[in-house]
């Protein structure tokens, strides 16, 4: 077996990588931080390949692909993503560019390049990393939440087809809340809710995928937030999520 996984120099895309070497899958990494990568490639005892690569750069998102068309892969994890924080109108729009770049863009044309392969193969599973952002409305990280609500209605809608299709292919999403990962630094906020470990939410994630999940939503109290969101309006949400959002700031 063989899973491809992006952004896995770190936080939960390491830990993947880690427990899917237990698991005997080799690996294809794939992150821009070489010598994260190269060091994780060390330690882990199955077959490892390296691919250094910027995801916000949508040639260097083709690059890869070509790169890798030879391989045969069982499982893709399009992990890699980061938030922007503040703001709409005081946030830099190049960076709300690269992360949506990044966020949606990487995740689509990679998800699309694997997905035909699998199809033609009637097997393979593929994980999509979104986040809780997906369920709410997200001011002061609107273009984050919005990013991540894209990878959330894109991966239902593509398990679907595959449904109908009686394909055997798999289409996943991950969905946790606040985690702790270098997410927090690169998007310059500091969560106030207990963060979960990202090795528990990498175990838990490869685990409701091999069972089937569609929705994978780790912890218990973030699915209880997504039980009572059906309950409240979009516009209270948006209320409390500004609240919640303008104590990450501080």
């Amino acid at each position: 077996m063989k899973a491809l996984i992006t952004g896995a120099s770190s936080g939960i895309g390491k830990e993947m990588a880690i427990y899917l070497a237990k698991k005997g899958y080799d690996l294809i990494l794939v992150a821009r931080n070489r010598e994260q990568l190269e060091k994780l490639q060390r330690e882990l005892p199955v077959k490892v390949k390296v691919v250094v690569v910027d995801l916000s750069l949508e040639q260097k998102v083709k690059e890869l692909c070509v790169l890798v068309h030879q391989e045969d892969i069982d499982l893709l994890i399009n992990n890699a993503g980061f938030g922007v924080y503040g703001s709409f109108t005081e946030t830099e729009v190049s960076k709300e560019l690269e992360m949506m770049s990044v966020n949606m863009r990487a995740l689509h044309m990679l998800t699309k390049f694997f997905l035909k392969d699998m199809q033609k193969k009637n097997r393979g599973k593929i994980l999509n990393v979104a986040s809780s952002a997906a369920f709410f409305p997200g001011p002061l990280m609107s273009s984050y939440y919005a990013s991540k609500a894209y990878v959330y209605r894109l991966s239902l809608a593509l398990q679907e087809e595959l449904r109908r299709k009686k394909s055997k292919v798999q289409v996943s999403v991950l969905c946790p809340g606040p985690v702790d990962t270098n997410f927090n630094r690169t998007a310059g906020v500091h969560f106030h809710m207990k963060a979960l470990s990202s090795k528990y939410v990498a175990m838990y994630a490869i685990d409701q995928l091999e069972k089937g999940k569609t929705i994978i939503i780790p912890g218990f109290k973030m699915k209880c937030a997504r039980f009572f969101s059906h309950f409240v309006s979009d516009k209270t949400l948006a209320k409390i999520a500004y609240h919640i959002q303008k104590q990450k700031g501080k």
